[in-house]
């Protein structure tokens, strides 16, 4: 399905939904699964509290040959077992995209326990929109080494199986989605683009292969988001051609909407914004209702010309500004609960502002 088609299910959104980023601190699958099908757009729950093969690379590299991995989720390559397995690792990728039969590379039981329970509830629940994210490909081959702390680049193969893996598992995990009957929000989580230098020709390619790969979700039928919860060159990721970009408002939004052109570009394509309005940084203070006043300002203060807030924010996804892994069960339902405050009170701003511009009086 071509993407402008799956870019109009972006004008189905409700309004100012909220959603996950994707992790919670929760061990127990039932309860993580209960607090993300609790959301308005249910979100796939992983929970690596004692289970770190679903950290997020660890989750992402599932199967890769020689992958090795340490509690706090960083990922090294021994390039003996990478080696030793390649051969069979890439016919097992080249028969999967031949015959188109992706089933094998769909997250195990080990990296999401909640992966199967997930479609089951999505399926049987007949939700009109469900999430799930996987890390994306610049990430990934950003922060993976060798054992012998190398680049990947160095090992023959392996920067290319890296993207091949995150692509391959990403339309499995797409088209296992599409098989319950909603349609997939996906997000590819690439805080990795922190680094991403304009004028570096590997950071040119690997932008390009992003694009591609957003493209080729979109084809599967998702609408497909790109989170970055650091700053970054906006205005690549604006032109990244994604549904939804995602990203940690109080770091990121005014930097954000200081790419006017690209903005423009972004929002006239009919795509949208994932706000992640709740800090997740336990260091942080805040008032919810001054974090939503803000938000409302910037837009109004940033928006390009000829469009308007309520056109804007119609379709906007609200979430907390990260994952919430490394919280408390606690403190992650208070974020949770905090991300519905912000949501009432930004769609009290939605339903003030659009009697006003159809030139009626607001609502009282």
């Amino acid at each position: 399905m071509p993407s402008p088609t799956i870019r109009r299910a972006v004008q189905l959104l409700p309004a100012c939904a909220t959603t996950g980023i994707g992790s919670l601190p929760h061990t127990q699958v039932e309860l993580g699964l209960q607090a993300a099908l609790a959301m308005d757009i249910p979100f796939l729950p992983q929970m690596p509290v004692g289970h770190p093969a679903e950290l997020m690379i660890p989750a992402a590299l599932e199967g890769l040959p020689g992958l090795k991995f340490d509690e706090d989720g960083v990922c090294v390559v021994d390039v003996d077992g990478w080696t030793a397995g390649r051969a069979a690792f890439e016919a097992k990728l080249d028969a999967a995209l031949a015959s188109g039969n992706l089933e094998a590379f769909e997250p195990t039981a080990d990296a999401c326990r909640a992966w199967k329970p997930f479609l089951w509830e999505v399926e049987h629940r007949k939700l009109a929109f469900a999430k799930a994210q996987l890390a994306g490909p610049f990430t990934v081959r950003s922060v993976v080494r060798t054992a012998t702390d190398e680049p990947v680049l160095a090992v023959p193969g392996l920067d290319a199986a890296l993207y091949r893996l995150v692509m391959v598992r990403a339309l499995a995990m797409v088209r296992a989605l599409k098989r319950t009957g909603t349609t997939p929000l996906f997000y590819l989580d690439e805080p990795g683009l922190y680094a991403y230098v304009r004028m570096n020709p590997q950071h040119l390619l690997a932008q390009q292969e992003l694009r591609l790969l957003v493209v080729a979700l979109q084809r599967e039928g998702a609408l497909v988001g790109i989170h970055c919860c650091g700053n970054t060159d906006w205005g690549v990721l604006l032109d990244a051609q994604a549904d939804l970009l995602s990203l940690d408002v109080r770091l990121s939004l005014d930097a954000m909407l200081e790419e006017r052109e690209a903005l423009e570009r972004f929002l006239a394509s009919g795509a949208t914004l994932s706000l992640g309005v709740i800090p997740t940084d336990l260091a942080s203070t805040y008032s919810v209702e001054e974090l939503s006043d803000s938000v409302e300002a910037s837009l109004k203060a940033a928006l390009p010309q000829g469009i308007g807030f309520a056109q804007a924010v119609s379709t906007v996804l609200l979430t907390p500004a990260c994952g919430l892994a490394m919280r408390s069960v606690m403190d992650a339902e208070r974020i949770l609960e905090e991300l519905k405050q912000a949501q009432r009170r930004l769609k009290r701003a939605l339903e003030f502002e659009r009697p006003s511009q159809q030139g009626l009086p607001p609502a009282h």
